[in-house]
């Protein structure tokens, strides 16, 4: 039996609908966007030409939720299945859009490179148990106009697993667009075989900007699935409550929705998000804090009920180092996300309010992920009855070590993590190095990074791919790319 966690009743989920529906209609939702105002004003919203206000209707509401296909499937560089984002179905992925990285020498966080983002591809097409790349860091050696697609290119160049990405601006999307397209091979196949997901985020409270809402509507033109991260916080730009953050999550999840399937009904959507409480003491956003947790399963419940896949930051941590805290965050929020169901769980590898990422870290949640999994998997009984048989077989052996029964089945019961965590007894241990977990997870990131494979994608799509980056670099200024200067 698969193990379930619930923190709302069938009530009070109605109840939050209920009022998120009332927000919208009653006060409306801020869009710097005149294109996306046009279209629900085309579709019966009453605009506030002077605010960007559009007031929508529960027929406007209903009319997205029909339209939204739910459950959807993702694909790798090669065209085969990575995802299914249906039923209780649970994937990680890293963390997404750092400005920092945890650097392995001084222990200290500093700006990141290509050299960073490369070494972290490759580290990513190597864990088995985060089924996705992000574009996890922004590299500053490149021209910031360019940084979004770059780093798009490089997973694609070096990489094989889909990408979780997204973009800054509305310009960067033709290029972020064409690059999916050239590894697809066209328009319909890319559609047929979705190759990423973009995160589009609502401003709280209430409101899209004039780039994240076109980025919703350029997605859904191309059949590129969206995760919505909204990010209400709660007791600063949302009520201090839990439920009431969450009736604010709901209203703005629910205005992407209708943005993206009034632009194209049936395009693929993750219910997601990025909320969290807001600590007055240190005027923070604790994403491990054990509400901003319970906020990412309930509103996890919420798009169950709508009849949508979901996806929320909830596996990471608020530590600046791999230390204990950034354990106890990282695992108690990949456990409860599992738990919940929630789809695609965002946040290995991350630290210090989102805002950094650790190669290190990356390894250690690498596992934590695989225990989360096994979890989830539950307790079920294997050739155990009859039980007689079986101690009939223990006492007369001695042990069960090397029993049929054993081998049959000792793989799928005992998850087995890999070198980065500690089994060994204290004196093998000490023969080996008494080596700490930070050493032992560097260890592993360099022997992943050894042992990479290059992309399978051909020769012809590789140099496509850098044709395409290569003329976007020189429209901005850059006549080299970085990656360039290390074959």
């Amino acid at each position: 039996m698969r193990p379930k966690l619930t923190f709302l009743n069938r009530e009070l989920i109605e109840r939050i609908v209920a009022a998120a529906r009332e927000i919208l209609c009653d006060l409306g939702i801020e869009i710097h966007n005149e294109g996306v105002l046009s279209m629900l004003a085309d579709h019966g919203a009453t605009i506030n030409g002077e605010t960007g206000r559009a007031y929508l209707t529960n027929d406007i509401i209903d009319q997205a939720l029909r339209d939204t296909p739910g459950p959807f499937k993702l694909f790798d560089v090669t065209g085969n299945e990575t995802h299914d984002f249906s039923d209780d179905n649970v994937y990680f992925t890293p963390g997404s859009a750092a400005i920092n990285i945890l650097d392995y020498e001084s222990d200290e966080m500093r700006k990141p490179t290509t050299v960073d983002f490369i070494r972290y591809v490759k580290l990513i097409t190597r864990l088995s148990n985060i089924a996705s790349q992000s574009t996890a860091f922004i590299p500053a050696d490149v021209p910031e106009k360019i940084s979004d697609s770059y780093r798009l290119y490089l997973c694609l160049l070096f990489g094989k697993k889909p990408v979780v990405t997204g973009t800054f601006t509305i310009e960067a999307f033709e290029i972020m667009k064409d690059l999916q397209v050239a590894v697809r091979g066209s328009k319909e196949a890319l559609k047929e075989k979705p190759l990423t997901v973009f995160s589009c985020c609502p401003t709280a409270p209430l409101k899209w900007s004039d780039v994240t809402s076109q980025n919703v509507v350029d997605c859904a033109r191309y059949g590129i699935p969206v995760e919505y991260i909204s990010m209400p916080l709660a007791g600063f730009m949302a009520p201090v409550t839990l439920v009431g953050t969450l009736i604010q999550h709901t209203a703005e999840t629910l205005s992407g929705v209708i943005i993206s399937q009034l632009t194209s009904p049936g395009t693929p959507v993750l219910y997601g998000g990025s909320p969290a409480i807001f600590d007055i003491r240190y005027e923070t956003t604790p994403m491990g804090a054990v509400e901003t947790q319970m906020i990412d399963c309930a509103y996890n419940e919420i798009g169950t009920y709508l009849g949508l896949p979901t996806q929320a930051y909830i596996s990471l941590s608020d530590a600046k180092r791999l230390d204990a805290q950034a354990g106890l965050e990282s695992s108690m929020g990949a456990t409860l996300a599992a738990l919940s169901g929630i789809n695609n769980i965002s946040g290995p590898g991350m630290l210090d309010f989102e805002s950094c990422q650790s190669l290190e870290k990356l390894v250690v949640d690498n596992e934590i992920c695989g225990r989360s999994q096994r979890l989830i998997k539950g307790i079920e009984p294997r050739d155990d009855f009859p039980a007689l048989p079986r101690f009939q077989e223990m006492l007369k052996e001695g042990h069960l070590l090397i029993s049929k029964h054993t081998r049959r089945h000792l793989r799928k019961e005992h998850y087995f993590p890999g070198p980065v965590i500690d089994r060994a007894n204290r004196s093998r241990w000490k023969e080996e190095g008494s080596l700490p977990l930070r050493q032992r997870a560097h260890s592993e990131v360099e022997n992943h990074i050894n042992n990479w494979q290059p992309s399978p994608i051909s020769p012809d799509t590789k140099e496509e791919l850098s044709r395409l980056m290569r003329a976007e670099a020189e429209k901005h200024g850059l006549k080299e790319l970085p990656c360039d200067k290390l074959e």
